[in-house]
């Protein structure tokens, strides 16, 4: 019986070791939809009608891009949520919720706020993203994937990644392709030159993916299936992980090395070494279902939710 209690207690410390939680917390106005970082500094899209940009060395919020609320279908004023944010040599992109369902599409520069898409172009924007100073790369609902030419006002090309929801898409790290994910699990590899669709992967998430991320030719992915799946684009290898519930995000570090997944009920996140699938640790701390998970380097990351805290973590 010593023996096993013994055991029982190792074993407990043993996990709790491997339990870590956040070094440094950022509170923001409203709970964080997107987020990216650059520059040492986060860039928050909430919902609270406003983009915060918090500075990692000072640890505060140094800029707050606002955006005018909305009214819903009772005519009663809301705050409008910033659905996407990315950031290009000083220009940041928002994608904003408009009137009836509709988004908008603005660029802040030079302290002024530009629309480039309105709401009466009638477009349901899922997300938008640079692909160069003049051009953004954006889907619609229907999973139309559009390239966009900001100083004409129109379409580069348009094309269908396929019938199904759209859900999510991830460029790699020269913006030369797009890995757009989808309600049926399959991920379409999308050239954004040419508009082809240069590759396939399919069979291994088997419902809804929420996120895809895309780094040194790895794809990991997040599944409703509770798999997160990670393909090797370069010699066609592919496997899994299970989780015990929906995963609703994931993450890769700069050099795809160490892959990051919401991996429980309770909104923890669980590392592993992509290489040989092994465990690194589970990082906790987070109140609500996680949106984001953003890595500073191969130590650290950042992790944001529906709530309005985004946590800040050391790898140990």
């Amino acid at each position: 019986m010593k023996k096993l209690v013994f055991l029982v207690c190792f074993v407990s410390l043993v996990y709790a070791a491997k339990v870590h939680q956040p070094f440094e917390k950022y509170t923001l106005d409203g709970a964080v939809i997107d987020m990216i970082y650059k520059h040492n500094k986060l860039y928050c899209a909430t919902a609270a009608s406003n983009v915060e940009v918090v500075d990692i060395k000072s640890k505060k919020i140094i800029q707050k891009i606002q955006v005018n609320k909305i009214k819903d279908f009772m005519g009663d004023e809301i705050d409008a949520k910033i659905y996407s944010v990315d950031e290009l040599n000083g220009s940041i992109l928002l994608l904003v919720q408009a009137a009836r369902g509709y988004r908008e599409v603005y660029i802040f520069k030079d302290n002024k706020l530009q629309n480039i898409i309105s709401v009466k172009d009638k477009l349901d924007i899922a997300r938008a993203k640079f692909l160069d100073e003049n051009t953004i790369l954006f889907a619609l609902l229907g999973n139309d994937i559009i390239s966009y030419d900001i100083d004409k006002h129109k379409r580069n090309w348009t094309t269908q990644a396929s019938q199904s929801k759209f859900s999510y898409f991830a460029l790699n790290e020269d913006k030369s392709k797009v890995v757009v994910a989808d309600e049926s699990g399959d991920l379409h590899i999308i050239d954004t030159k040419t508009s082809k669709v240069l590759k396939v992967l399919s069979g291994e998430n088997l419902d809804n993916v929420y996120q895809v991320v895309f780094k040194h030719s790895i794809i990991a992915t997040a599944g409703k299936d509770r798999r997160v799946v990670v393909y090797n684009t370069k010699n066609e290898e592919v496997y899994y992980k299970t989780s015990s519930f929906l995963i609703y995000s994931v993450g890769l570090s700069p050099q795809a090395k160490i892959v990051a997944y919401a991996s429980d009920e309770n909104n923890n996140v669980t590392l592993f070494k992509r290489s040989t699938h092994s465990n690194i640790g589970v990082y906790t701390g987070n109140k609500m279902t996680l949106s984001k998970i953003i890595f500073k380097n191969e130590n650290e990351f950042f992790v944001a939710s529906d709530d309005k805290v985004v946590n800040h973590y050391k790898i140990k």
